[in-house]
């Protein structure tokens, strides 16, 4: 596989990750703790493949470095919100399991990214 084919591939991935989160979050019931939690998610959520999709269309190493570390960040906080949703009881337990095992592995695969173009 090329760089330009998994690039296509996981900005593909990532998007559909924003699509499931907002899916997710549209069931919540609204609450004051709720409230925090699914925008908090949703920004995350969505930030990590629109982060990505501007580390592909990166103009330098420094760059792409940047937008690769905002996408690690933001992943990593989806892994965060998602525990909580976890440890409150709010949300499909299904869906949740899925969009865990995502965000770790959305972040597990951008953190090498991130390491092979160390500054």
């Amino acid at each position: 596989m090329t760089n330009a084919e998994f690039n296509e591939m996981f900005r593909k991935r990532t998007k559909d990750f924003g699509v499931r989160v907002l899916k997710f979050l549209s069931t919540i019931p609204f609450n004051t703790a709720t409230k925090i939690m699914t925008y908090q998610f949703g920004k995350s959520g969505t930030s990590v493949g629109a982060n990505f999709r501007a580390f592909c269309r990166g103009r330098s190493k420094a760059e792409k470095y940047s937008k690769i570390c905002i996408v690690v960040e933001e992943a990593d906080e989806c892994v965060y919100w998602i525990e909580l949703f976890e440890e409150t009881g709010f949300g499909d337990k299904k869906e949740l399991k899925w969009l865990a095992t995502e965000s770790l592995e959305i972040l597990k695969v951008c953190s090498k990214i991130k390491s092979s173009l160390a500054l």
